[in-house]
């Protein structure tokens, strides 16, 4: 399930909470976040490839590189044992800007985006199908966990792809991170 909170800035400990698309779109808008769900136009196993998860989604794909101008799309795929889950968590938990769009589609597993917006923190629980659009020069950070589990379709204006401009603020740390959300919802 897709959950949206929104909290103060300098209140991390509390915020409200949204779990249906149509509050969570209604929410995200007014920022310039596109959310969106998908729907895969074929059945795909453990076993599929990059290129069979891009032509699954090849007219949703299509539809936004009309859009926004995007000159490629690729996949990337975590989980467990990838080597290098600590650096890449840590790269990406850091606060940062990008001078493009950041658009990822969940073809696969969670992750959560943190956008800060003014004085608000938006922390978007993304789930399989979900699409988040993060504009250019929006600050943000994103968690995928202790032990990440997931697969994304990205797209990119920039050849050299996912390029980030920290901004030095420890934010990130202040905010729940993904096994944090996770445990609180389990309870």
């Amino acid at each position: 399930m897709s959950i949206l909170t929104i909290y103060a800035e300098n209140t991390p400990e509390q915020g409200d909470r949204f779990t249906d698309f149509d509050s969570i779109e209604t929410k995200l808008k007014p920022i310039g976040i596109q959310f969106e769900r998908w729907t895969a136009t074929q059945v795909l196993n453990n076993e599929a490839s990059n290129d069979d998860v891009l032509n699954a989604y090849a007219d949703s794909i299509e539809r936004l590189k009309q859009q926004y101008g995007f000159q490629s799309a690729d996949v990337i795929k975590l989980d467990s044992t990838h080597p290098d889950k600590v650096v890449m968590r840590q790269k990406f938990l850091a606060e940062h800007t990008h001078s493009e769009f950041e658009v990822r589609f969940f073809v696969e597993g969670r992750g959560l985006f943190y956008l800060h917006v003014g004085e608000k923190v938006y922390g978007l629980l993304c789930e399989q199908g979900d699409l988040i659009s993060v504009p250019a020069n929006v600050t943000h950070w994103f968690d995928m966990g202790e032990n990440p589990h997931l697969a994304c379709i990205r797209l990119f204006t920039n050849p050299d792809g996912w390029v980030a401009n920290f901004t030095d603020s420890d934010i990130s740390k202040s905010f729940p991170t993904l096994d944090e959300l996770q445990g609180e919802l389990a309870a």
